[in-house]
């Protein structure tokens, strides 16, 4: 397994501004979607491995975590749902704090986050020596990802279940690249797509129906990669769970379930795949970064919060590397290679 370290903030932050001025606004949204999980069925087993959970390790923002015995997975005490999912994602206006209302913006947006995503998948298939990638991108959202895939000359198309962004993303592409698809249609189409690539950038921990996905994907010969990104079981939990009046954008809302380093081996190996690629930059100082801005204004101390941010602002890209290395960090891309 080849694996590659870290990645510069850069001007990340100027994307989620929201986070920062509307922490509140962005609490309350991540609380109604905790009101609509909590109304689902109590977990007891599993999303990845399917053992029986043990009891809860720690709770966060009203919601409690169990972490599995059997593979380390992260898994939400309370079930996600087709009725959660409908209501999350088709219902309410999940996709408006992710797209941009301008070409202009929806490009740079692509360009900061999507091209770097593209252009590793791209590097790595070099490598492998896979010269014709076609790419089918699951939970495309506004299609960020396939038109990164397609500025850098890959063949990629995209399903999304969200009308709303499927039209967004067709609109600032200037071309069809997306199709809208029902809840579980995303199964029909990794079963007969001739795609030799499947791509699910920030995806599979929003699949309800992830064990069908993955057999859908195993079973289909002409799919030799799986690319994906997934929030992982981090260091950014614990800061969320130390600052309660903070918006967790990590662990809770739509995050029912995280991954380890053990949950995606043995997804992999149900899979008849194995984890070929890794590349692991996080959040996690930035989130720290965040709680400690957002809680010193909350407590009068503006100008302090902004005497603090010059001085840890140039320190974030290191201190992120060092979690990074450390194998604990917020989020993991990684390609599965089918074993031949």
């Amino acid at each position: 397994m080849e694996k590659k370290y870290g990645k510069s903030f850069g001007k990340l932050n100027s994307f989620k501004t929201n986070f920062f001025e509307n922490n509140d606004g962005m609490l309350a949204m991540a609380d109604n979607m905790a009101d609509i999980l909590m109304k689902q069925p109590v977990r007891s087993e599993c999303k990845i491995c399917k053992a029986k959970l043990s009891a809860p390790l720690f709770k966060s923002h009203r919601l409690s975590y169990s972490l599995c015995q059997n593979c380390g997975h992260l898994n939400s005490v309370y079930e996600d749902t087709d009725d959660f999912a409908s209501k999350v994602y088709v219902e309410d206006d999940y996709s408006k704090n992710y797209s941009e209302d301008t070409r202009e913006n929806y490009q740079s947006r692509m360009n900061l986050i999507y091209i770097p995503k593209a252009r590793y998948l791209k590097e790595c298939l070099d490598k492998e020596g896979v010269k014709e990638i076609n790419i089918l991108d699951i939970g495309a959202g506004c299609g960020y990802f396939v038109c990164a895939a397609r500025t850098l000359g890959m063949n990629a198309l995209g399903i999304e279940v969200s009308k709303n962004e499927v039209d967004h993303g067709n609109q600032m592409a200037g071309e069809d690249i997306l199709t809208c698809v029902g809840l579980k249609d995303s199964i029909d189409y990794l079963k007969e797509t001739e795609a030799n690539i499947v791509s699910a950038i920030g995806v599979l921990e929003h699949l309800i129906h992830l064990e069908e996905n993955l057999k859908a994907i195993s079973s289909n010969k002409n799919i030799s990669y799986l690319y994906a990104s997934v929030p992982m079981f981090s260091f950014s939990c614990a800061f969320e769970a130390s600052h309660q009046n903070c918006y967790n954008r990590h662990c809770g809302g739509t995050h029912t379930h995280m991954f380890t380093n053990e949950s995606i081996e043995k997804m992999a190996e149900g899979m008849g795949f194995e984890v070929a690629y890794e590349w692991r930059f996080g959040s996690d100082i930035n989130d720290l970064y965040r709680f400690i801005i957002v809680s010193l204004i909350k407590e009068g101390n503006g100008d302090f919060a902004g005497y603090f941010s010059e001085k840890f602002s140039p320190l974030m890209d290191q201190l992120q590397l060092v979690l990074d290395k450390s194998d604990f960090s917020s989020e993991l891309h990684f390609i599965l290679k089918r074993k031949s």
